[in-house]
């Protein structure tokens, strides 16, 4: 029988939106943790670090160990961690007698999943019998944009319809998704990436420059999108003077849905453009929408540039990862967590430098901005790096 991999494709959509629930749904309820727990905010701001720290450290150990346990066993435990982690968020903090001490341990066991799934899911499409494996990336990527504008929209009219209060019933009904998912992954057919002693791994990937190249591009791309996408609803709200609600809105949801619509028209439309073109007008547009952020005297263009910067990263992170299959073909596992834990470096260190520039600059929201423009600078330039890489997949393959 022909092997169906249409379920294989969705299940690795349901990943991404998977995904996007756990990095999405505890960042709304910040204030509700604040007010039902008596957690300070500065306390609270560790939760987002918390997630992201253990997001890196399952990209390292994917490096080493996915291999040998398994595709298969991994992906459904990346799920399983998923569901296990929001439905602990509804009542461990409850259980425990610190609840923020329930809230990190609920955090760091989706984040195990999140990681998973970002390292996992590329693969496993990549590996796909698939024409255009480009254009299926930036699709599948997009989910993940999807994902995180629905969780907000959904969210946001459940408690609307049943209240703030009911905030931990919607975490175990999100978490029915990635309950449901386990079975996709179960039972969809997962192809090797790479056949059994044919990866470069770790070592082999440290002596391709191209390797080094890709890295920073991932840096970049990370740093780019974080950094406008979690300042956004605060630009929002101190540019122009909307509320909170209006701020989410106006600036992370807008961010998401120009991202998404980004990796839709390169996953329907990439057979026919060149994507090193496509990512090299995206690097330009990206710092147009920097500069349109930090140095416009109209609060108004510089929130058009926020959300327009959405669109601008939306290929960066997937048509990497696209490049870099194509020109390292026996990369493998460890080249798909490396250039992951790349990405999460970029989004740990983006905002952050960003902020640090904003704070030392007078609370300047457009300086910190300013600042930002040397993410998708350099991400221009080791574009055109990437460009003078003819020959790598031969020197990839004098390296195995």
């Amino acid at each position: 029988m022909a092997k169906n991999y249409k379920k294989t494709v969705i299940a690795c959509y349901l990943g991404f939106v998977t995904q996007a629930i756990t990095a999405t749904f505890a960042p709304l309820q910040i204030l509700k943790f604040h007010k039902d727990y008596g957690i300070p905010l500065g306390k609270i701001a560790l939760i987002s670090t918390v997630f992201f720290l253990t997001q890196l450290l399952i990209d390292v150990l994917c490096a080493k160990f996915v291999d040998r346990i398994g595709y298969r066993k991994s992906v459904v435990a990346s799920e399983l961690c998923s569901a296990a982690g929001l439905i602990s968020l509804a009542f461990l903090p409850e259980l425990l007698p610190d609840p923020f001490v329930g809230i990190l341990i609920s955090v760091m066991v989706y984040a195990v999943g999140s990681g998973l799934i970002e390292v996992l899911v590329s693969p496993i499409v990549e590996a796909c019998p698939f024409e255009h494996k480009e254009a299926a990336m930036s699709l599948l990527h997009s989910f993940y944009c999807w994902g995180s504008v629905g969780v907000v929209l959904l969210s946001t009219l459940f408690f609307a319809v049943f209240g703030v209060d009911s905030w931990k019933w919607l975490a175990c009904i999100w978490a029915a998704l990635p309950l449901y998912n386990i079975y996709n992954f179960a039972t969809c057919p997962i192809e090797p990436l790479v056949e059994d002693g044919k990866s470069m791994g770790i070592s082999g990937l440290f002596r391709v420059p191209m390797f080094w190249t890709a890295v920073i591009l991932m840096v970049c791309a990370g740093a780019s999108e974080l950094s406008m996408a979690q300042w956004a609803s605060a630009y929002a709200e101190s540019a122009i003077g909307l509320s909170k609600t209006m701020g989410d809105l106006a600036g992370p949801c807008l961010f998401a849905v120009t991202m998404g619509i980004s990796r839709v028209i390169y996953g329907k439309y990439g057979d026919r453009m060149n994507l090193m073109s496509f990512m090299m007008g995206s690097g330009g547009l990206c710092l147009i929408c920097y500069l349109m952020a930090s140095i416009s005297a109209n609060p108004m263009i510089g929130l058009i540039g926020c959300i327009l910067c959405g669109f601008s990263v939306g290929i960066m992170w997937p048509g990497t990862i696209s490049i870099s299959s194509q020109r390292l073909p026996a990369g493998g596992t460890a080249m798909f967590a490396l250039l992951a834990m790349a990405g999460d470096l970029g989004g740990a260190f983006g905002p952050g430098l960003v902020g640090a520039v904003t704070q030392n600059a007078g609370d300047s929201l457009q300086k910190g901005m300013l600042a930002g423009c040397a993410f998708p600078l350099i991400l221009i330039l080791a574009l055109l790096a990437m460009r003078s890489f003819k020959g790598e997949k031969k020197e990839a393959e004098s390296v195995m």
